[in-house]
Protein backbone atom coordinates (compact mmCIF):
# COMPACT_ATOMS: atom_id res chain seq x y z
CA UNK A 1 0.00 0.00 0.00
CA UNK A 2 2.76 2.44 0.95
CA UNK A 3 4.32 1.79 -2.53
CA UNK A 4 1.27 2.79 -4.16
CA UNK A 5 1.22 5.81 -1.97
CA UNK A 6 4.94 6.40 -2.77
CA UNK A 7 4.21 5.77 -6.62
CA UNK A 8 1.49 8.45 -6.58
CA UNK A 9 3.22 11.02 -4.91
CA UNK A 10 6.37 10.93 -7.77
CA UNK A 11 3.87 10.95 -10.18
CA UNK A 12 2.35 14.45 -9.27
CA UNK A 13 5.74 15.35 -8.21
CA UNK A 14 7.25 14.83 -11.32
CA UNK A 15 3.83 16.55 -13.22
CA UNK A 16 3.67 19.83 -10.49
CA UNK A 17 7.68 20.12 -12.19
CA UNK A 18 6.61 19.46 -15.40
CA UNK A 19 3.41 21.60 -15.68
CA UNK A 20 5.69 24.58 -13.73
CA UNK A 21 8.38 24.63 -16.03
CA UNK A 22 5.94 24.54 -18.89
CA UNK A 23 4.30 27.78 -17.22
CA UNK A 24 7.48 29.29 -16.51
CA UNK A 25 8.46 28.75 -20.65
CA UNK A 26 5.37 30.06 -21.85
CA UNK A 27 6.22 33.19 -19.61
CA UNK A 28 9.31 33.61 -20.71
CA UNK A 29 8.20 32.78 -24.23
CA UNK A 30 5.53 36.13 -24.18
CA UNK A 31 7.96 38.09 -22.59
CA UNK A 32 11.01 37.43 -24.55
CA UNK A 33 12.83 40.02 -26.85
CA UNK A 34 9.92 40.14 -29.45
CA UNK A 35 9.19 43.55 -31.06
CA UNK A 36 6.76 45.72 -29.12
CA UNK A 37 4.97 48.65 -30.49
CA UNK A 38 3.04 51.00 -27.54
CA UNK A 39 1.06 53.74 -29.50
CA UNK A 40 0.18 57.26 -27.98
CA UNK A 41 -2.74 58.66 -28.90
CA UNK A 42 -4.13 62.00 -28.34
CA UNK A 43 -8.01 61.13 -29.06
CA UNK A 44 -9.97 62.67 -31.83
CA UNK A 45 -7.06 65.00 -32.16
CA UNK A 46 -4.42 62.57 -32.99
CA UNK A 47 -3.02 64.15 -36.43
CA UNK A 48 -0.47 61.79 -36.28
CA UNK A 49 0.09 58.37 -38.59
CA UNK A 50 1.95 56.69 -36.25
CA UNK A 51 3.13 57.69 -32.68
CA UNK A 52 4.52 55.77 -29.83
CA UNK A 53 7.69 53.80 -27.89
CA UNK A 54 9.09 50.50 -30.15
CA UNK A 55 11.47 48.09 -28.81
CA UNK A 56 13.85 45.90 -30.77
CA UNK A 57 15.28 43.17 -28.73
CA UNK A 58 17.95 41.07 -29.39
CA UNK A 59 16.68 37.42 -29.51
CA UNK A 60 18.12 33.97 -28.69
CA UNK A 61 19.94 33.36 -32.11
CA UNK A 62 21.71 37.27 -31.49
CA UNK A 63 19.40 39.06 -33.63
CA UNK A 64 17.00 41.98 -32.97
CA UNK A 65 13.89 41.85 -33.79
CA UNK A 66 11.79 44.16 -36.30
CA UNK A 67 8.27 45.21 -36.96
CA UNK A 68 6.70 46.20 -40.08
CA UNK A 69 3.73 48.77 -40.23
CA UNK A 70 1.65 48.87 -43.91
CA UNK A 71 -0.31 51.89 -44.17
CA UNK A 72 -3.14 50.74 -46.32
CA UNK A 73 -6.37 53.04 -47.00
CA UNK A 74 -9.21 51.75 -48.22
CA UNK A 75 -7.64 48.40 -49.17
CA UNK A 76 -4.81 49.61 -50.99
CA UNK A 77 -1.30 49.62 -50.02
CA UNK A 78 0.06 52.86 -49.77
CA UNK A 79 3.41 52.39 -47.91
CA UNK A 80 5.36 50.31 -45.42
CA UNK A 81 7.29 51.33 -42.76
CA UNK A 82 10.46 49.05 -41.24
CA UNK A 83 11.80 49.29 -37.46
CA UNK A 84 14.48 47.52 -37.00
CA UNK A 85 15.99 45.22 -36.26
CA UNK A 86 17.93 47.07 -33.79
CA UNK A 87 18.67 50.68 -35.12
CA UNK A 88 17.77 50.27 -38.69
CA UNK A 89 14.25 52.02 -40.27
CA UNK A 90 13.05 51.78 -43.28
CA UNK A 91 10.36 53.33 -45.48
CA UNK A 92 8.98 51.83 -48.90
CA UNK A 93 6.54 52.79 -51.37
CA UNK A 94 4.05 50.26 -51.67
CA UNK A 95 2.97 47.16 -49.66
CA UNK A 96 5.17 43.72 -50.60
CA UNK A 97 4.28 40.58 -49.40
CA UNK A 98 8.14 39.74 -48.82
CA UNK A 99 10.76 41.47 -46.65
CA UNK A 100 12.73 43.86 -48.77
CA UNK A 101 16.18 44.98 -47.89
CA UNK A 102 16.54 47.73 -45.57
CA UNK A 103 19.95 48.84 -47.75
CA UNK A 104 18.24 48.74 -50.93
CA UNK A 105 17.86 51.94 -53.26
CA UNK A 106 13.96 51.66 -52.79
CA UNK A 107 14.25 52.64 -49.56
CA UNK A 108 12.95 56.14 -49.10
CA UNK A 109 15.43 56.70 -45.84
CA UNK A 110 18.99 57.43 -45.87
CA UNK A 111 21.39 56.71 -43.61
CA UNK A 112 18.37 53.88 -42.72
CA UNK A 113 20.52 52.63 -40.05
CA UNK A 114 20.79 54.96 -37.00
CA UNK A 115 24.05 55.52 -35.02
CA UNK A 116 24.27 56.21 -31.58
CA UNK A 117 26.72 58.57 -29.92
CA UNK A 118 26.93 57.90 -25.94
CA UNK A 119 24.19 55.85 -25.47
CA UNK A 120 21.98 58.58 -27.63
CA UNK A 121 20.35 59.47 -31.10
CA UNK A 122 17.78 60.79 -33.09
CA UNK A 123 16.78 61.18 -36.79
CA UNK A 124 14.52 63.35 -39.13
CA UNK A 125 13.61 62.37 -42.43
CA UNK A 126 11.19 64.41 -44.70
CA UNK A 127 9.67 62.78 -47.36
CA UNK A 128 8.18 64.98 -49.71
CA UNK A 129 6.82 62.22 -51.98
CA UNK A 130 4.29 60.79 -49.63
CA UNK A 131 4.15 63.60 -47.29
CA UNK A 132 5.51 62.04 -44.71
CA UNK A 133 8.26 63.10 -41.70
CA UNK A 134 9.73 60.66 -39.83
CA UNK A 135 11.29 60.84 -36.48
CA UNK A 136 12.84 58.26 -34.56
CA UNK A 137 14.47 59.24 -31.21
CA UNK A 138 16.28 56.37 -28.80
CA UNK A 139 14.90 56.57 -25.12
CA UNK A 140 16.14 54.67 -22.56
CA UNK A 141 14.83 51.63 -20.97
CA UNK A 142 15.79 49.17 -18.28
CA UNK A 143 16.57 46.26 -20.52
CA UNK A 144 20.32 46.51 -21.86
CA UNK A 145 19.54 43.76 -24.74
CA UNK A 146 16.88 46.07 -26.22
CA UNK A 147 16.86 49.28 -28.33
CA UNK A 148 13.88 51.94 -27.23
CA UNK A 149 12.72 54.02 -29.61
CA UNK A 150 10.48 56.55 -29.51
CA UNK A 151 8.53 57.31 -32.96
CA UNK A 152 6.83 59.88 -35.06
CA UNK A 153 5.32 58.92 -38.47
CA UNK A 154 3.23 62.30 -38.88
CA UNK A 155 1.84 63.95 -42.47
CA UNK A 156 4.25 66.84 -43.66
CA UNK A 157 1.21 68.91 -44.53
CA UNK A 158 -1.32 68.84 -41.75
CA UNK A 159 -4.61 68.52 -42.56
CA UNK A 160 -6.57 72.01 -41.74
CA UNK A 161 -9.60 70.67 -40.51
Amino acid sequence: MRQGRRAVARFWSAFSLFAGLSVLAFVLAATSAASQFTPFSRGSQARNILEGSWQSCREVDGRYSERVYDHVVNGAGQYEVHLGPHNEFAIFQSVASEHRDHASAENLLSPYRIETEAGRATHRWEIPSLNLAFTVTLAGGSRTDCDNWFILLEPLKKPSH
